[in-house]
C-alpha cells in the first residue's frame, strides 16, 4: 500500500508540474501575441477589421468548432484504436505526459487552444497566410522522437482545419473551440488508456 500511495503522490506532484509549466508557457505565448497585435493596431480575436466590424455569429461559430472537434477526435480514435502506428504513437505520448486528470485535462486544453490559435491564426496566419501557419503549426509539434511521428502529422493536418475555420468564420472562437475540446478529450483519454496504471486498449 505504501509502494502505491507513493506512486500516487509523485504522479500527483508530476501533473502539477505539468500544469504549472504549461500555464506560465502559454501564458508568455498569449502575452506576446497580444502585445503584437497591440503593435500592430489590429484586432487579436478577429481576421481583419473588417471582421470585427461583422462581429460572431455565436450559434454558427460554435456549432463549426464543435462539429470539428467532433471530426477530430473521431478521426484520432480511430487511427489509434485501428493501426498499430497510432496505437505505438498514443503509448509514447502517454508516457511522456504521465496521467492527467479531468481537471488537468480542461485546463491545459483551454491554455493550449487559447494561446496557440492566438499565435497561429490571430498573428502567423493573418501575418502571413493560411498555409504558412499552418505548416509552422506542425513544424512546432514536431518531437524528437519516431514513435510520436503520427502526432506531429496529425497537427499539420488539424493546423489546415483550422485555419480554414479561422478563414471562413472571420474570427478565433471556432479555431479556439476545437483545439481546446480535442486536447481535452484526447489528454483525458490518453490518460484514462495509456498511461500507467492499467492497461491500454490494443490496436486491432
Amino acid at each position: 500500500m505504501e509502494v502505491v500511495e507513493g506512486e500516487s503522490e509523485a504522479q500527483a506532484a508530476r501533473s502539477r508540474g505539468l500544469v504549472r509549466t504549461a500555464g506560465l508557457f502559454y501564458g508568455l505565448m498569449l502575452a506576446a501575441s497580444l502585445a503584437w497585435a497591440h503593435w500592430m493596431e489590429r484586432p487579436l480575436f478577429f481576421a481583419s477589421a473588417r471582421a470585427e466590424r461583422v462581429g460572431v455569429d455565436w450559434g454558427v461559430d460554435t456549432a463549426l468548432g464543435l462539429g470539428a472537434a467532433a471530426l477530430l477526435v473521431v478521426a484520432s480514435r480511430f487511427f489509434t484504436l485501428r493501426t498499430h502506428w497510432g496505437n505505438r504513437s498514443a503509448r509514447a505520448l502517454a508516457e511522456l505526459l504521465g496521467p492527467v486528470g479531468l481537471r488537468a485535462a480542461l485546463w491545459l486544453g483551454a491554455v493550449s487552444g487559447v494561446a496557440e490559435e492566438a499565435l497561429f491564426r490571430g498573428v502567423v496566419q493573418v501575418e502571413a497566410g493560411w498555409i504558412l501557419a499552418s505548416l509552422l503549426f506542425g513544424l512546432a509539434h514536431l518531437a524528437p522522437r519516431r514513435d510520436l511521428l503520427p502526432w506531429t502529422l496529425n497537427a499539420f493536418a488539424a493546423g489546415f482545419l483550422l485555419g480554414a475555420l479561422f478563414d471562413l468564420t472571420g474570427n478565433l472562437l471556432a479555431p479556439v473551440l476545437t483545439h481546446s475540446v480535442v486536447n481535452a478529450l484526447n489528454l483525458r483519454w490518453l490518460s484514462l488508456h495509456f498511461a500507467e496504471p492499467g492497461p491500454p486498449p490494443q490496436a486491432a
